[in-house]
């Protein structure tokens, strides 16, 4: 068999631009699809990292061009997409796997970012105990011995039968899983390796946040190591699959990481801080129920350009009214509205105590998955607190070195 040749497919790139677009742009949109599916099944929150993207566009690269070229460009592009979504599929289900053994288990994961390497869970730390780590770590192994060890037997059985395209696909996807299966015992977080080890630091120092930036902070050297040496690879032996494959692994363990540290550090900085406290100089402006959609717009929203008021007398909360709420009706109808008609009701809202810790705050917006919350004092409404009130103050705080 010839070797292959990239004009191959400079060539054919007319007549495969239309064709390309339609799986690539399939590739990345199933998964976004299928995300609602896996938070339903998990029973938390999934987010999908961008990675993803990338990891579709390489494994599609790697199909295409280490496929027989006995079958045509655009042919080896489809079964690229369907390696990537089937990969994608087998990391997935390791997570409905570990989350529903989590959640099992009594351990209330809030959010999932699910990277190309596995799922990034965010655990309230009181809520977990270094040996129900080490069960969730040695579980995280095995299930990825167990999934690559399928699609190999899956595999063996089509070997001798007439589904050598089936057949192709599954070998790589489980060649694939294999290496992650693989990638996954590096002791760095959050790889399961890594988890390993700070359940090990754990123990050791009984200082989990400091168990976690150890952790975080091999992930982040490893992440840079694999990094340069993909760009070595380029540029010393050319190796141009290999040398990319090494930067990205290097990016995603990197990103990974990082995230890690600053959900650490953001819980570290806001656990001495009171909920009242973060709502200072940012009140939001207080209607009553009698305002009209119309005054509130003419009044408020175009003049402070702020989306989000309370509604209340007295000091009572009554409800909150958002644009969104605002936008459901006809402007015809602005002067004639309400907003007591349209407000979210009180007794719909979770609401904060002026005492309560903003870490806490915090835990409980990523549970609940909403990014405001009215802030109660004495049954009075005192102001809002917000994540991004919150993101900010932490980054204030990293760049103070505080």
């Amino acid at each position: 068999m010839a070797p292959f040749s990239w004009k191959e497919i400079i060539k054919t790139i007319p007549s495969l631009a239309a064709r390309l677009r339609l799986y690539l742009g399939s590739a990345i949109a199933l998964p976004l699809k299928l995300a609602p599916m896996l938070n339903r099944m998990l029973g938390v929150r999934l987010r999908l990292h961008p990675t993803w993207a990338v990891a579709f566009i390489l494994i599609i690269a790697m199909v295409v061009t280490q496929f027989p070229e006995a079958y045509p460009v655009w042919q080896r592009v489809i079964l690229g997409v369907a390696a990537s979504l089937l990969f994608f599929i087998a990391v997935g289900f390791r997570e409905v796997i570990l989350n529903f053994l989590a959640l099992n288990r009594g351990i209330p994961v809030q959010r999932v970012t699910l990277f190309a390497f596995g799922g990034l869970p965010q655990i309230p730390k009181g809520n977990t105990r270094p040996i129900l780590e080490l069960l969730m770590v040695t579980a995280g192994l095995l299930i990825n011995l167990v999934i690559a060890g399928i699609l190999y037997a899956v595999h063996s059985a089509l070997v001798n039968t007439t589904h050598v395209i089936i057949n192709g696909i599954i070998l790589w996807t489980a060649y694939l899983y294999f290496l992650l299966a693989l990638f996954h015992f590096i002791p760095v977080f959050p790889l399961d390796g890594g988890r390993l080890l700070r359940t090990l630091l754990w123990k050791l120092t009984s200082d989990y946040d400091r168990a976690t930036n150890i952790a975080s902070w091999a992930g982040q050297g490893l992440g840079l190591l694999l990094i340069a040496g993909g760009i070595l690879l380029l540029v010393l032996s050319r190796q141009w699959f290999n040398g990319l494959a090494l930067i990205f692994a290097g990016w995603v363990l990197y990103l990974a990481a990082v995230q890690s540290r600053r959900q650490t550090a953001l819980r570290e900085a806001l656990q001495h801080i009171a909920a009242k406290d973060m709502t200072i100089g940012e009140s939001p402006i207080i209607a009553t129920p009698q305002f009209t959609v119309g005054q509130l717009v003419r009044d408020c929203i175009l003049v402070t350009g702020q989306r989000y008021f309370v509604v209340a007398e007295e000091g009572k909360l009554l409800g909150v009214v958002t644009i969104h709420d605002i936008k459901r009706v006809p402007k015809k109808r602005w002067n004639r509205t309400k907003i007591g008609k349209v407000m979210t009701p009180a007794g719909q809202l979770r609401t904060v105590s002026a005492q309560q810790s903003a870490a806490s705050v915090l835990e409980l917006m990523d549970e609940l998955g909403i990014k405001r919350m009215p802030v109660l004092e004495k049954d009075k409404v005192i102001g809002v607190i917000s994540q991004d009130n919150l993101n900010r103050l932490k980054k204030t705080r990293v760049e103070l070195g505080m």
